[in-house]
């Protein structure tokens, strides 16, 4: 299917509708949703009936807080597969997060998840400026991480030609940026600061790339560096909201013409916001943990999904669809380092691999220019103090790189040098 340019091709029909109609269809297809899930999917069916709510009762979209919530444990108890609604047969891609335990949360996709995955990305990159024939330059990791193929089967979809670059090897990025002259970056605003740092250093003049449009996620970012980035490169930066449990990137989008907080695709996921605490549902314009339910999806239908990233609901401005505003942190102890979600317990399961190495231990993270650092300072057992030390850091070190996928200082510590908790241990300083 060919994409025209924007001034060539109108909005979506359903990102100029009403809000009659959109709610509408909100509720059409989020009472298939429901009974999809709860028809195919034995886990959800009992998380249902053990609150005693069925399908057939969500008459209304208020009707929606009757049913459980779900939760990154849920999809953690029903690892690998036990999640998906369709046969194996059907499931043409899978992706995974990260979960508490170490086990992935993993999410799967049929051919149409696939292809309105691709849709809302596009939509979503045209709602930030881009447009048929743009060069896009993704630095997103590819993989099991859903951001690089999420921004990438998205840009082809708007007829974009994509420069899938992955993550790393920064003086190359600079240099095919140079070379190859992209219109568009997709990358973590932290990175993008990175590679602004390696132009400088190299010298490169940014009014000579045709680079226009940064679109950046996968991490929360201040309008401060927003206005950092713009101001050294010359560029739109728009900010992109997703996770891989409710789809992947793409779920909202901030559009180029506000700039004023990413605007959700309701057609495709349904918003609420929480109190973190009773799970009372809260009025638009409250703070509270952010929810939602997919309308569309076939292989993981996701019901009330707890995010646990805290936000509030405006109105739209330059879609009728709400907006969220800025991620204001999380409602639990889930640090994001680079784009990647860490968990404390992640680590610790790495260190208690390691019979050297107690398990007591802290986790301070730093910002030295525009990157993550990550120190993790931890204990020799009684029986491991005369045994040389640089082994156990190195082996920790490699471990940890191998299930989080970051890189980590290691500081390995006397027996008892590490405070101790009478209540629940404080394990992460974060002096970012």
């Amino acid at each position: 299917m060919q994409y025209d340019k924007p001034s060539r091709r109108a909005l979506d029909p359903i990102e100029t509708a009403s809000i009659d109609e959109l709610r509408d269809l909100q509720l059409t297809r989020m009472q298939w949703s429901i009974a999809h899930a709860y028809n195919n999917v034995p886990a959800y069916k009992k998380l249902c009936d053990e609150k005693g709510v069925h399908p057939y009762e969500l008459k209304t979209l208020e009707d929606l807080s009757r049913f459980p919530f779900t939760t990154k444990a849920y999809l953690r108890d029903a690892y690998p597969f036990d999640s998906f609604a369709v046969p194996m047969n059907e499931v043409v891609r899978v992706h995974a997060s990260s979960g508490t335990t170490g086990k992935p949360t993993v999410v799967g996709y049929t051919q149409n998840d696939i292809n309105t995955w691709a849709d809302v990305v596009a939509r979503s990159i045209r709602a930030a400026g881009g447009h048929y024939g743009d060069k896009v330059h993704v630095s997103y990791g590819y993989g099991l991480f859903t951001g690089g193929m999420g921004a990438h089967y998205g840009a082809e979809r708007l007829g974009c030609t994509v420069i899938p670059m992955s993550g790393g090897q920064t003086e190359k990025q600079v240099q095919l940026i140079q070379d190859f002259d992209p219109d568009i970056i997709m990358v973590t605003p932290s990175y993008m600061l990175n590679l602004i740092d390696e132009m400088e250093r190299q010298n490169v003049d940014p009014e000579k790339l045709a680079l226009r449009l940064g679109i950046f996620g996968a991490e929360p970012w201040t309008d401060e560096m927003r206005k950092n980035i713009e101001g050294r490169l010359g560029i739109d930066a728009v900010d992109i909201y997703g996770l891989s449990e409710v789809m992947g990137p793409g779920v909202a989008m901030e559009c180029i013409e506000t700039k004023d907080g990413p605007t959700i695709w309701e057609d495709h996921f349904y918003p609420e916001i929480i109190d973190p605490n009773t799970g009372e549902v809260l009025p638009d314009g409250e703070y509270g943990e952010l929810v939602f339910t997919s309308l569309t999806k076939e292989a993981l239908p996701i019901i009330r999904y707890r995010t646990r990233d805290l936000t509030r609901l405006l109105p739209g401005t330059a879609r009728p669809m709400r907006r969220i505003d800025k991620i204001t942190g999380r409602s639990d102890d889930m640090m994001i380092i680079r784009g990647v979600n860490v968990f404390p317990t992640q680590i610790e399961e790495q260190i208690l691999k390691i019979p050297a190495l107690a398990p007591h231990y802290e986790i301070v993270v730093t910002k030295e220019g525009n990157l993550d650092k990550v120190l993790v300072k931890v204990e020799l057992t009684p029986e491991a103090q005369s045994a040389p030390q640089e082994p156990v850091s190195n082996e920790l070190a490699h471990h940890i790189k191998s299930v989080v996928g970051n890189s980590t200082k290691i500081e390995i510590v006397p027996t008892g040098a590490l405070p101790r908790s009478e209540g629940k241990a404080k394990r992460v300083f974060d002096k970012r």
